[in-house]
Order: C-alpha cells, then sequence, then structure tokens
C-alpha cells in the first residue's frame, strides 16, 4: 500500500518561473510547525516559488492517515509521487533534522526529481536510532521515568508539542530504525547545501557528509550558523536567504 502523504500546496505570491521547492520538516513537527511558523513559506513564495508542505507519517492534523508501511523507503516513495503527480517538472527539495535524512535519500534514489538540494541540522547517522523505545513507552504508561538522557530529551521535544499523538511518532521511529541510515550506500548526485548550527551536537558529523559528495563529485556548499543549536537554527534568516540564493543559482 502507497504512503499518502498529507500535502498542502502554496502558490507563489508572484508569476512562477522557477521550480517548485519540496520541504520535509523534522520529527515532532509538521509543515506547518517546521516551515510556516518559521516564515520559510512566505519568504519562498515572496520570492516566487510554489511551495509544497508535507506532514510525515505520525505528524500534522492526522497522524494516522496512513495504514500502510512507514518505512524510509515507503516515505520516499510516496514524496516521488507527489512530485510526478504535479506533471511540472523536478523540484528544489529542503529538509531539517529527520527531514535532512529523509531528502538526502530521496534526492539520492531519485536524481531526475530534484534540481538542488538543503539539508539542514543533518549527521552522518540517523538520531532516532538510539531512541529507546521501550523506554518511552513505558514512561507514557506508566509514568516511570525515562533512564536514558537522550531519549528523555527527544520526548521533551515530542510533548513540547501538544498536539502530537505519541503513539503515532512511536511507530514511525519503529519503522524508522527498521531501515537504517547508511549515507555513503548511496550518495545524492545533485547541488547539495549543507547547512547547521555550531552550537548543533546532531550535526557534529556534518563533515563526513561533505566528503561523501566531494567523493562523488556533486558540487556543495556548507553554511554555519553562529550560535545556532539544532532547535533553533531552522529559524535563523541567514539560513533562509542562503538556502533561496543557492537553489536560484542557476535561474537568475
Amino acid at each position: 500500500m502507497t504512503l499518502d502523504l498529507n500535502l498542502r500546496v502554496v502558490r507563489a505570491n508572484a508569476e512562477v518561473k522557477s521550480p517548485s521547492v519540496l520541504f520535509i520538516h523534522g520529527f515532532a513537527s509538521s509543515g506547518e510547525l517546521n516551515w510556516d511558523r518559521s516564515r520559510w513559506l512566505k519568504y519562498f513564495t515572496d520570492a516566487g516559488r510554489d511551495v509544497l508542505l508535507v506532514d510525515l507519517p505520525g505528524h500534522g492534523e492526522d497522524p494516522r492517515r496512513n495504514d500502510g508501511s512507514w518505512a524510509p523507503s515507503q516515505i520516499r516513495q510516496a514524496l516521488a509521487a507527489i512530485v510526478m503527480d504535479l506533471d511540472d517538472g523536478p523540484v528544489d527539495v529542503i529538509g531539517y533534522s529527520l527531514g535532512s535524512r529523509l531528502a538526502w535519500e530521496f534526492a539520492a534514489f531519485n536524481p531526475d526529481l530534484v534540481n538542488h538540494l538543503v539539508i539542514g541540522g543533518p549527521g552522518a547517522g540517523d538520531p532516532l536510532a538510539a531512541f529507546e523505545l521501550d523506554q518511552a513507552r513505558t514512561y507514557v504508561e506508566t509514568g516511570e521515568k525515562i533512564h536514558d538522557d537522550y531519549t528523555a530529551a527527544i520526548m521533551r521535544i515530542a510533548e513540547a508539542e501538544r498536539s502530537n499523538d505519541l503513539s503515532a511518532l512511536f511507530e514511525l521511529i519503529e519503522a524508522i530504525k527498521s531501515e537504517p541510515y547508511d549515507p555513503a550506500a548511496k550518495v545524492p548526485s545533485v547541488p547539495t547545501l549543507l547547512v547547521a548550527g555550531d552550537q548543533d551536537d546532531l550535526a557534529t558529523t556534518m563533515p563526513h557528509l561533505r566528503r561523501l559528495l566531494k567523493d562523488e563529485g556533486t558540487r556543495n556548499e556548507v553554511l554555519w550558523l553562529a550560535g545556532r543549536n539544532h532547535a533553533n537554527a531552522v529559524t535563523s534568516r541567514e539560513f533562509k536567504e542562503k538556502a533561496l540564493n543557492f537553489v536560484n543559482a542557476e535561474f537568475l
């Protein structure tokens, strides 16, 4: 069964001549929270870009809309179906955190569907792989304290957004864990911009991704955001400006 991701298409505030931009949000977030509230949507539509906002499985207003597999390979297929159904050519892709992992793999497996790739807060490993599902589920069911510090930190993020369905998020983590992330297995061949805050502990392995891109012969750029961490890098105006300039490079 093919996933049917919740999609919101926002048209530009000007005549559109450039490709649409597909935004992929992070874990425990949503298209609205990650990209609309932080004003990425307005920034890109004001610049003449149509925007495609998706909600990943387990997220958004209807987190359980999909009964099929939520594994990364199935999410990639669903994203590809969205782009192909638009029938207006390749898109630019911007992902953050978990969305950076999915964007990396989407561009690597579908180079014909992607013009440029921008990934924020990325690392060479999947941070959800270290999440202790049993402890988190026990905490929700009984209130027993989570002993793993990393899992407790992720849970605080998940609980901060009151609309999140925690059991649905746990199902997504389980599906993500079923297909471990290996960025070296397939490397994007499209121009790629890597962005992270210089205080982001989850992005300390980002230089490894850049080496993989160089080995592949892919044109790439790196931006470190001064004083920013994983939680607030996405709100940076510098990030927005660099991303827009990067994806517009061939259309100016």
